[in-house]
């Protein structure tokens, strides 16, 4: 049986390939940074690119990446919050649902009578004696 799905692998030290690959679209952005703008601008971007690299990188959340929490949220907000059940029948559903209303067969359901404590006591019997006992019959 396979153990340990959730650990990812290591590409260089203790870097998986997720974050390896975070740090390479980070690199990029950071180089695009400086060749199109001026020194101040580019530190400011340098500032913001490096914080976000190491939070997606880096963070994990109740054992989770960064970005698991990000859908999730997003996932939620998209949902309503408040649910209600609320089925409103059209006329058509209820008149489908007069015509095939057909009343089902009421199954009577069979049960088993319960052995009596005396019987009961006399099959205890019978059974600890292995068989000895006869019993009333």
């Amino acid at each position: 049986m396979p153990q340990f799905l959730d650990v990812e692998d290591k590409v260089i030290g203790p870097i998986t390939v997720r974050q390896f690959i975070i740090l390479l679209v980070a690199g990029g952005a950071i180089f695009l940074a400086f060749r199109l703008s001026d020194f101040t601008l580019f530190l400011t971007l340098l500032l913001i690119i490096l914080v976000f690299t190491i939070i997606f990188a880096f963070v994990k959340i109740n054992g989770r990446p960064v970005h698991y929490l990000l859908l999730n949220l997003v996932q939620t907000l998209k949902r309503p919050f408040l649910r209600i059940w609320d089925k409103k029948y059209t006329t058509e559903e209820l008149k489908r649902s007069m015509r095939d209303g057909e009343e089902k067969p009421v199954v009577e359901i069979l049960r088993k009578t319960k052995v009596a404590a005396s019987r009961l006591a006399e099959l205890s019997l019978i059974v600890d004696t292995g068989g000895i006992y006869q019993g009333e019959e």
